[in-house]
């Protein structure tokens, strides 16, 4: 199925024609995207099984390593030398205002638990966004040695292949992704719920750990749809063009246009849109609801 006046405009197209960015300097920031992404992933690959400091970071299970730092910093070298008027929106060290509506969202190490465990699903995801829109990005996936990019008129790439979502239009048929976030523990809007609706009427839900990891799949149509809630900036930037320049759709839970601040969002093929928004809404979520924390066996969040 083709886009239509049904859906929701796409993000990133909607971007690029608001920044008046011309075809050069689109192609241009792509390519500092794609080399600010390698350089994180250069830094998580020397630093990968030899950790020596991990820690967390004001939230239970929010974690942080010597190697989001080194590769936070390697991304940010780049992002400086090449493009030093622009703002950037980093996971660890926060906001730098620049002179344009053009901000960077870096998330140097998107799934830092499962890199911890030496668990090889996670990646250094680079997204620039204008008014806070996404507009393009990159993703490096060290252990898979693939480095995703897409871009409003340059399509959405795995290293040297064109990628486009699947020609899934079942939910019986499909293969979906989640996350949990960090305050599940805490909340009755965790999305538990959820997981188990779409388990019981797809093909299976898996849950990678990184959500630029996941919108990455969905670009490359390994999988066929996500949502998620409880998400920041870095975690959608890059993977919301990936999946739009690959010829998916992305939304609110509602069907609406999505938010990056809104922290949730469904990314799918065209024909699965609807089937998800109604199983969303079906599972009644208690939004803003929340409970003491309990312990569960013992277990510790894993999202990262």
């Amino acid at each position: 199925m083709s886009l239509s006046a049904s859906f929701p405009p796409r993000l990133s197209d909607a971007a690029r024609a608001g920044s008046g960015l011309p075809d050069g300097e689109l192609e241009r920031l792509a390519g500092v995207a794609r080399r600010a992404a390698e350089a994180g992933a250069s830094e998580l690959r020397r630093h990968f099984g030899q950790l020596e400091q991990i820690r967390e970071k004001g939230r239970a299970g929010d974690l942080v390593t010597e190697a989001d730092v080194a590769a936070e910093r390697a991304v940010l070298a780049v992002l400086a030398a090449e493009t030093p008027d622009l703002g950037v929106l980093a996971e660890e060290s926060g906001r730098r205002t620049g002179r344009s509506e053009l901000e960077w969202c870096v998330d140097p190490l998107d799934g830092t638990t499962n890199y911890a465990h030496r668990y090889p699903f996670f990646g250094t995801s680079i997204g620039l966004t204008w008014r806070g829109q996404p507009l393009l990005g990159a993703l490096a996936v060290p252990a898979l040695e693939q480095l995703y990019w897409a871009a409003p008129g340059l399509g959405a790439w795995c290293n040297e292949a064109l990628i486009q979502v699947s020609g899934c239009g079942s939910l019986a048929e499909s293969l979906l992704v989640t996350g949990f976030a960090y305050d599940r523990h805490t909340r009755l809007d965790n999305n538990y719920a959820e997981f188990a609706y779409f388990t019981h009427r797809t093909r299976g839900v898996r849950r990678g750990g990184a959500a630029a990891v996941d919108l990455a799949f969905v670009a490359a149509g390994r999988l066929d749809g996500y949502w998620e809630r409880g998400l920041s900036p870095w975690d959608l930037a890059a993977g919301v063009a990936l999946v739009e320049q690959a010829g998916g759709v992305v939304c609110a839970y509602d069907g609406g246009p999505a938010e990056l601040g809104a922290g949730r969002l469904i990314a799918c093929t065209p024909d699965l849109r609807q089937a998800l928004i109604e199983g969303l809404a079906a599972c009644h979520p208690l939004s803003g609801a929340s409970f003491g924390a309990p312990e569960l066996d013992g277990a510790q969040p894993e999202r990262g």
